[in-house]
């Protein structure tokens, strides 16, 4: 275990990033989905879900409740730094991804989505 933002991730077929991203400043959010892509040199999948900013309301109450649970938890969270999901989803495809979105919050008050990014190694 160790600081997503520095811990080595080897080599993989998978990454799961969940609820995680946003806690980092988007310079560290960037630096580490290059560093999950290299993760993937001979091809993978990364899986990331995040709440989807252009769901208003829908992502402000994802995101006061996620700020409130970490504060109970007695993490000290000044602010989150949520990218928008387009943005998001062009980082990604800028690092050879094919990238899916899933939406995850059916029947729900929130705005979750799976995004599903693939790298074929062939493919680039």
């Amino acid at each position: 275990m160790g600081d997503l933002r520095s811990t080595a991730f080897g080599e993989a077929d998978v990454v799961v990033m969940l609820d995680v991203l946003h806690y980092m400043e988007p310079e560290a959010q960037s630096e580490t989905l290059r560093r999950a892509r290299e993760a993937l040199a001979g091809g993978g999948t990364l899986l990331i879900r995040m709440a989807d900013a252009a769901r208003g309301l829908r992502f402000r109450i994802t995101t006061a409740l996620d700020l409130a649970a970490t504060r109970m938890r007695g993490h000290r969270v000044k602010r989150l730094h949520h990218v928008p999901l387009d943005e998001r989803r062009r980082e990604l495809e800028s690092h050879g991804f094919r990238v899916e979105v899933a939406p995850m919050s059916e029947g729900t008050p929130f705005a979750n989505v799976l995004l599903v990014a693939r790298y074929d190694r062939k493919a680039t």
